[in-house]
């Protein structure tokens, strides 16, 4: 749960409280607390409505490695991108049509439910899903609707950046949609708006421009990734001990005419990579009396990348575990060289001329 999710459950709460307070008079301050309970039990049918993408997902052979509950509702991060229009409508769908199923069940329980705070909670839950469902299916990124769009331009062009580009625009035509509405809401539903409604309207309007536009640049990208292998990109590399002084490093590098600079252990077991930023930042009167290792990044998982590595799933590796080098190693453990990401972004620059 990101903090932002207690920030909208405290105004959950508050918006909650006088509602509360009438469906169960003499609540006093407990009224808050009950407004709090709505806001977990309706962040719970949020949970429901992700962890529906999650299980599809994991059903489709995708690793998914979190959900997150957030302001806006939540996100589930799934690796890797839907090989198929079928895979793509799967597990957008499931996530509106979870919602207005949990709205359905609440909206047929409300006639059964006791008078009170259940039936505030029940009516709320209700409304609020079914809600959540139907806005959900609008046909525009980065929205599950823009997605189930995209399935299905995808399907009829077979070209999946194009069916990107269709729905990225559906979404910032939903922006622009959403910043409209407080104008139209007193002619519509004859309310007039207030602050509130504005600064909503605007919070929303963002979230969906951003998304959109995010996926149609990410999808003019992978248009013009070049069939390169990170193999070709890779920098020569110096291994080094870690307690080396890092001008006597530097200056076997310079030697070597090594682009990258790896600290090993005494058994030559790589463990952090130098970073050149950090390198550049040190004077170099200091570096005689710098252990390397104090410049290196320690080597995480994400930090390592096979040699043979192309394309989308080069980009997608640098983008789960962003840094400015990576270590190329082969199958059998070898060490390759160092990838740059600055090298690999100049390779995407040059591969649009």
């Amino acid at each position: 749960m990101s903090s932002s999710w207690f920030v909208v459950a405290g105004l959950i709460a508050i918006m909650v409280a006088p509602v509360a307070e009438v469906a169960q008079p003499g609540l006093g301050p407990w009224k808050y607390v009950a407004g709090f309970a709505f806001a977990v039990i309706l962040y719970l049918s949020v949970l429901l409505h992700e962890a529906s993408h999650a299980i599809v997902a994991r059903r489709l052979g995708f690793p998914v490695s979190s959900i997150t509950l957030h302001f806006l509702g939540g996100m589930t991060a799934i690796e890797g991108e839907a090989r198929t229009p079928r895979q793509e409508f799967l597990i957008a769908v499931v996530g509106p049509l979870t919602s207005l199923a949990v709205g359905a069940v609440a909206f047929v329980l409300r006639p059964v439910t006791p008078d009170g705070l259940l039936l505030m909670a029940m009516g709320g839950l209700a409304g609020a899903n079914l809600l959540v469902g139907f806005l959900n299916l609008v046909p525009g990124l980065p929205l599950d609707g823009g997605r189930v769009l995209k399935s299905l331009v995808w399907r009829l062009s077979g070209d999946v950046h194009r069916a990107t580009i269709v729905a990225g625009w559906g979404g910032r035509l939903a922006a622009a949609a959403a910043m409209l509405w407080p104008l139209i809401q007193e002619p519509l539903l004859g309310t007039r708006p207030e602050i509130l409604d504005f600064v909503l309207a605007f919070v929303v309007a963002a979230f969906l421009w951003s998304g959109a536009t995010a996926a149609m640049s990410a999808a003019r990208m992978r248009r013009r990734i070049p069939h390169l292998v990170a193999r070709q990109l890779a920098r020569r590399t110096l291994a080094v001990p870690g307690d080396l002084p890092l001008a006597e490093a530097v200056r076997r590098a310079r030697d070597a005419e090594a682009g990258g600079i790896v600290t090993v252990t005494g058994s030559g077991v790589p463990v952090g990579i130098v970073s050149e930023a950090a390198l550049e930042a040190t004077p170099e009167e200091r570096r005689p009396w710098v252990a390397t290792s104090t410049v290196a990044r320690t080597l995480d998982r994400g930090l390592q990348l096979p040699a043979d590595i192309t394309g989308e799933d080069l980009v997608m590796a640098i983008s789960r575990t962003p840094a400015a080098e990576y270590l190329l190693v082969d199958s059998d453990g070898t060490v390759v060289g160092v990838l740059a990401t600055a090298d690999v972004d100049k390779a995407f620059r040059e591969s649009a001329h």
